[in-house]
């Protein structure tokens, strides 16, 4: 135990609470988050009450929901992670039913004042709910085969569900995101290589099958596969987004054209300039320099999240923030892949900084856990 520490068991609870908040990560935190109300602000032409404003509001009320979670004891997560995994999962069944249909695809849940999407809510209480499941479990049968199948029935039945939406984002992000906590809770790689072998397999078969008398995906669907993979193919219509987003990334050169000087989004080239594709945004006003910026940013959060994690002596604690760490990470890399044309396009917002309730409002109280682990953690 640090000398620092020694002396905070002298603190009040409350007082002591807030010493131990993980500052470096509340800062990291905050400025992505102000980038994203700078690039809003910029891709409304100046117009801040457009999306720049409804977002700091959310952002305001995302930190009190941090602060909140952080200082309820961590046991408490812990004991309700199955309930918040069946609520999030009743949710995604509300949707299929009595869900409001936006933009082709069945996401929402309109309660007045709030427009929900469930499946954000699901990305961490899959996470919470897997991380009890491995505190719970005994290591020495953390790879056994009956115990493997458990949260793999856990992963695909919200997986499944966001799948008939349609949000094949969303679906890869769960699975992704599960799929971390059972490697960080040392599950067999073995298991990892079957599932990839599986993969690579399919997609081999898949594509052999083109033309033959037993092809496996229709011809749009094939159509699809080449147009990411050459979108010049179909350069107004299939890959017109990805050709606009790469022209922006492009032109944006070493440090960019200057704030609110990106012709590709003034001009509204730029598809979903303010949720999926506003990081080309910010590469073609702030360059090579912004972009690494930001990446750095988002680097910091990973980092700080997984120092935190390993320092910390309670397994459910240090598997729920690896969880979210990990669930972060896939968020922001899947959204920058996207748009560099790296990866299909499947619709997966830059996370803190496209416009979002929902999405900013859950992912800080998810940085709430984070933080309620770290205040609470064994010293």
């Amino acid at each position: 135990m640090s000398y620092l520490e020694s002396n905070l068991k002298t603190v009040p609870t409350g007082l002591r609470k807030v010493l131990y908040l993980n500052y470096p990560l509340i800062i990291l935190l905050t400025a992505v988050c102000c980038t994203g109300f700078l690039m809003l602000y910029s891709v409304a032409g100046g117009d801040v009450s457009r999306w720049a404003e409804p977002q700091m509001e959310r952002f305001a009320g995302g930190m009190v929901a941090m602060l909140i979670v952080a200082f309820t004891p961590i046991w408490f997560w812990r004991n309700i992670s199955g309930v918040a995994y069946i609520v999030a999962l009743l949710l995604l069944l509300a949707v299929e039913l009595v869900g409001e249909i936006g933009m082709g695809a069945q996401r929402w849940l309109d309660l007045g004042p709030l427009r929900l999407q469930p499946s954000e809510l699901m990305k961490i209480g899959l996470v919470m709910l897997l991380a009890a499941y491995y505190d719970w479990l005994p290591v020495e049968k953390v790879s056994r085969p009956v115990w493997v199948l458990i949260p793999v029935a856990l992963i695909l039945t919200p997986t499944f569900l966001v799948l008939t939406q349609p949000d094949l984002g969303t679906a890869v992000m769960l699975v992704l995101g599960g799929g971390f906590v059972m490697f960080a809770a040392g599950v067999s790689l073995w298991y990892f290589g079957t599932v990839l072998a599986l993969v690579v397999g399919l997609v081999f078969v898949v594509m052999e099958s083109r033309g033959t008398d037993w092809q496996l995906l229709h011809d749009y669907q094939y159509r699809r596969i080449d147009t990411f993979l050459d979108p010049t193919q179909d350069p107004l219509g299939a890959g017109y987004n990805i050709m606009q987003a790469q022209i922006a990334l492009g032109s944006g050169g070493w440090s960019g054209r200057g704030y609110m000087q990106g012709t590709q989004s003034r001009l509204n080239f730029l598809p979903e300039k303010h949720t999926d594709f506003i990081f080309t945004t910010l590469a073609e006003e702030f360059g090579f320099v912004g972009a690494f910026g930001l990446l750095m940013l988002y680097a910091g959060v990973i980092a700080f999240s997984i120092q935190a994690a390993l320092v910390n002596k309670d397994r459910f604690s240090s598997l729920l923030t690896l969880g979210i760490a990990g669930t972060f990470f896939f968020f922001f890399a899947i959204n920058m892949g996207m748009v560099m044309g790296l990866m299909p396009v499947v619709g997966v917002p830059l996370p803190l900084v496209s416009y979002g309730g929902t999405q900013m409002m859950i992912l800080l109280a998810a940085f709430g856990l984070v933080q309620s682990a770290n205040v609470h953690r064994p010293r």
